[in-house]
């Protein structure tokens, strides 16, 4: 195995190694390396089946132990999918197109509104990028966890 050009940081002291087989160009990643990545980063997509439709929307989150905690209106589609256990996708990515390298990571699972009764430092989400009027906090509770990691050739 050899390191990818590319490594991550969870924060300065706790670099994330990923390692690729030099003849792979598409791998899997383990569930570990997943949680890693995922926590590299704030920023992936939700997607969701409404009216028939897919729709994937960007959001930032916040990791917690198994799950990312999102921050949506009262009044969005987003709250309203947490109150019918709808299935629920995120996914969150990185490529160096200079490196060429990049990792994909896919989670699924279901939304739901956290509680007041939850500890302290499981119920801040971060703050919205979408703007002030995100007050409702909302945990995804991820199910299944798979990722990938890429790599192409250099001429």
């Amino acid at each position: 195995l050899r390191s990818w050009p590319y490594e991550s940081r969870l924060d300065d002291r706790h670099p994330v190694a990923i390692s690729i087989e030099e003849d792979e160009m598409i791998s899997d990643l383990q569930e570990h390396e997943c949680y890693e990545l995922l926590s590299s980063t704030t920023v992936g997509r939700i997607g969701f089946v409404r009216d028939g439709q897919v729709h994937i929307l960007p959001m930032n989150y916040r990791t917690t132990d198994r799950g990312l905690l999102l921050r949506t209106s009262s009044s969005g589609v987003l709250r309203r999918l947490a109150g019918d256990d709808s299935a629920v996708s995120f996914e969150v990515d990185f490529h160096d197109d200079l490196g060429g390298t990049g990792w994909s990571v896919l989670m699924h699972g279901t939304l739901r509104i956290v509680s007041e009764e939850e500890p302290p430092e499981t119920q801040t989400p971060p703050s919205p990028w979408a703007g002030p009027d995100r007050e409702t906090p909302l945990r995804f509770t991820i199910d299944s966890i798979t990722g990938r990691r890429v790599r192409r050739e250099r001429h």
